[in-house]
């Protein structure tokens, strides 16, 4: 069993927050996966159209938003480490849930119910996971490492899904997609081993609570913003895949690595820059380059173009979480943290949300390509937030 940490202890950073990123790594690339394999079998297996692929995919995230007050009372309440435990295990019941889905597939509306009840699990579990390794990783290694806690945990979450979609696209191209279904429920079991013994952080159980409507408005200037920005990593999600089918570009998988390789090197190399130039400057530099590459995927004529737009995405949006992040939870009571990384959070699961069937709908009056004019026009709507937002 798994000691406490004393109230005000730390442990060393990377002692604290490796095991941590490991499990998180562990169930993103479970979220990997559901992103690369779903489109085509909503389209192609079960005879769905856009919009409904749009739904499926935006439908974790809005079971994530919905429950990310709940996740944060528990963690606050009852702990960070019980809080992300809970998320591993409710990946492994979704994995489950995909699995029947695909042995349904000969009756689409059955195999469509038990794909949105799994993409309902899938999003609760993810909203119990990051509140709880966000809050744990911040209590084991100090409040002064917020920022690189956030860094490194999000780069965890998009190396989980640079990697996941294009592994469970070869997959399913080689052996079928039920393989791919089956590593969802077997990986979060790997993520479950690597903290088991990690040390818990205490709750504070008798500090009187801030209501979570007034998290929210305290948080409100940046967590637009972020929304607004994770609009355009809604519409690679969604339908980058189905986009390289239509111009005959082959598979997606380079585009989806593009974005998830920037993404992750950006945060490696630049992860001090919130820190060192202020967090409304990078923010703005980021929302600028990430405005060019989904400009640059709408004009594309070819998919080397558009691969070079996730990159340019992928680089844009990586900082924009961090250096609206700390200063997001710089708002609120330590014993509250967990509580505003929730609230922060459920702005991009909003945005996640949302982004799926709006991009559905757009690419069905549309075509694809202009699903990317829209993150664009995100971008910047969230760049003028930002700029009445600036501390």
């Amino acid at each position: 069993m798994s000691a406490t940490l004393g109230k005000g202890q730390t442990i060393n950073f990377y002692k604290a927050t490796t095991p941590i990123i490991i499990s998180v790594f562990g169930v993103y690339l479970t979220i990997g996966i559901a992103l690369g394999v779903l489109p085509k079998f909503v389209q192609n297996n079960l005879g769905f159209d856009s919009v409904m692929v749009g739904l499926v995919i935006g439908l974790q995230s809005l079971s994530t938003l919905l429950t990310r007050a709940y996740s944060g009372k528990i963690t606050d309440t009852q702990g960070a480490k019980s809080s992300k435990m809970s998320g591993v295990l409710l990946a492994v019941a979704a994995g489950a849930m995909y699995i029947v889905a695909v042995f349904f597939q000969a009756n689409k509306f059955w195999a469509l119910s038990f794909l949105l009840m799994a993409r309902i699990v899938h999003g609760i579990g993810e909203s119990f996971l990051v509140t709880g390794a966000l809050t744990w990783g911040i209590g084991l290694a100090g409040h002064s490492n917020s920022g690189k806690v956030m860094t490194w945990n999000g780069i965890a979450m998009y190396a989980g899904i640079a990697i996941g979609a294009p592994l469970s696209i070869w997959i399913s191209r080689e052996y079928g997609i039920l393989p791919a279904f089956f590593l969802i429920a077997l990986l979060p079991l790997a993520s479950w081993l690597s903290t088991v013994k990690l040390p818990s952080v205490p709750a504070d159980k008798d500090y009187i609570r801030t209501p979570f409507y007034k998290v929210i408005g305290a948080i409100s200037g940046q967590g637009l913003s972020l929304a607004f920005s994770s609009m355009a990593f809604g519409c690679i999600a969604s339908f980058i895949a189905l986009f390289f089918t239509e111009k005959n570009w082959g598979d997606a998988s380079l585009a989806f690595m593009a974005f998830g390789i920037c993404y992750v090197l950006t945060r490696i190399f630049f992860a001090s820059f919130p820190d060192k130039y202020g967090g409304f400057r990078i923010a703005l530099i980021s929302l600028i380059i990430e405005i060019t590459g989904q400009i640059l995927i709408w004009t594309s004529v070819s998919g080397t173009a558009a691969i070079v737009g996730c990159g340019l995405t992928g680089m844009g949006f990586s900082l924009v979480f961090p250096a609206l992040g700390v200063l997001a939870i710089q708002k609120v009571k330590p014993q509250m943290r967990g509580t505003a990384l929730g609230a922060y959070v459920a702005f991009v699961d909003l945005s996640l949300g949302l982004a799926g069937p709006l991009a559905g709908l757009i690419a069905g009056w549309f075509d694809y390509q202009a699903v990317y004019l829209f993150g664009a026009i995100s971008c910047v709507l969230s760049m003028i937030v930002l700029l009445f937002n600036k501390k």
